[in-house]
């Protein structure tokens, strides 16, 4: 006969008995003892008496009893065995609770540091800390859908960052990788997420190109009446056309000037880790004009590690911020950046000079535009790059030169 709530809520342990069963039909029983009331479904599966949990009473009520028993019995003509069909259940609820999108995150995060430079380790972990983990993080990676990391990266772009929403959905790529990678995803679901997103508008640093206005910058440049580092350091960038930070960390240990040669450590150029530790050193020719600069400017600074040193401090190497004001107060903030002088530079030696694009690019301490085979070295074409930097050197000198003339062609 099938229980009722009342049967069940009134069932009592009688003094003297260690247990006793109430029975509902189809093998599913109350089992009632010291300890409480317990729900169970006995079934037979390959021959074998089998008993399975459906829960606690009142925890799990009569009604929700009998669906468990349900899907139970289901389970059995299927051919699945109920009670295996719970285990697995379970072994998956706890590995869902191991593997949030949180605990992947962090763990590739630990796994990738060793390779990346700091900078490149900050910037993913912020879009993973601010983005990635608020919205998402406690959620077993597995089971977050595509639309769903969409979503953060379209809020990302609310906020008006629309780079941002793509650099996203580029570390979530990796994370997801590395979930299927080591079986806790079964998929990338990033796939073609960035089509989803604002189409950014990709901007370069601010750089001029034409011959005769850079001739009024180099005049203006010359004319700066801020300090002599700062005006030094404006003279020598236009001529070596090298990243800011390598040019403010110049050192003095790093000139040679017998050789007319600046070495740059492979631990201070663009790049991972790895690089940064076994990679050659960029090596930078100086034409005469780079070296006269620096001859003058070695009584004031030669007595410090830096050969731009700080204004502050000279125990720290001058701020992008000194670059930034000097370029304001001549009056060119947003025309021309101290970065965009290498725009600047292989632009115009290119269309001006002639020179072979690779002799620029090794200048530029670029790999990925040097068409030759084998591996790329940071110290190639040196003689071909001095004599380049000398013609371009006196090009500039010509332009500099040329107020309120024609330029020639």
């Amino acid at each position: 006969m099938a229980l009722s709530d009342a049967k069940v809520r009134a069932a009592k342990l009688e003094q003297g008995k260690a247990a006793f069963k109430l029975t509902d039909g189809d093998g599913m029983y109350l089992l009632v003892n010291s300890a409480g009331k317990y729900w169970r479904f006995d079934y037979r599966f390959a021959g074998k008496r089998r008993t399975l949990a459906l829960g606690v009473y009142p925890d799990v009520s009569l009604a929700d009893a009998r669906k468990r028993r349900q899907i139970a019995r289901q389970r059995l003509a299927d051919g699945v065995d109920p009670s295996e069909a719970k285990r697995a259940e379970k072994a998956g609820r706890e590995l869902n609770a191991t593997n949030t999108l949180e605990l992947v995150a962090r763990e590739w995060l630990y796994l990738k540091k060793s390779g990346w430079s700091s900078a490149h380790f900050i910037r993913e972990r912020r879009n993973v800390e601010k983005d990635l983990l608020p919205r998402l993080g406690r959620r077993p990676i597995a089971e977050i859908r595509p639309l769903e990391l969409l979503e953060v990266a379209r809020k990302a772009q609310e906020r008006g960052a629309l780079d941002v929403g793509y650099r996203i959905i580029q570390t979530a790529k990796g994370i997801w990788i590395h979930a299927v990678l080591t079986g806790r995803a079964g998929a990338d679901i990033t796939s073609g997420l960035k089509k989803g997103l604002l189409a950014r508008t990709k901007t370069n640093f601010p750089a001029i190109t034409d011959p005769a206005e850079f001739g009024a910058f180099l005049r203006a440049a010359r004319d700066y009446k801020g300090g002599p580092v700062v005006r030094a350091a404006l003279a020598i960038a236009p001529i070596l056309f090298q990243r800011p930070a390598n040019l403010r960390q110049m050192r003095w240990a790093d000139i040679d000037f017998k050789r007319a040669l600046w070495t740059i450590p492979a631990s201070d150029m663009k790049g991972t880790v790895q690089a940064k530790a076994t990679g050659d050193p960029h090596l930078v020719p100086l034409p005469r004009q780079v070296v006269d600069v620096l001859l003058d400017l070695q009584p004031l600074t030669g007595n410090t590690t830096w050969v731009f040193p700080g204004f502050r401090s000279n125990r720290r190497p001058m701020s992008d911020a000194a670059l930034a004001a000097a370029l304001s107060a001549l009056g060119y903030k947003g025309r021309q950046s101290w970065h965009g002088l290498r725009a600047s530079g292989r632009t115009l030696i290119r269309e001006r000079l002639k020179v072979d694009p690779d002799v620029i690019e090794a200048q530029l301490a670029h790999s990925t535009h040097i068409k030759h085979g084998g591996a790329y070295d940071r110290a190639r074409f040196v003689d071909e790059r001095a004599e380049m930097l000398q013609r371009w050197a006196d090009y500039l000198d010509e332009l500099r030169d040329q107020t309120g003339q024609q330029e020639r062609p």
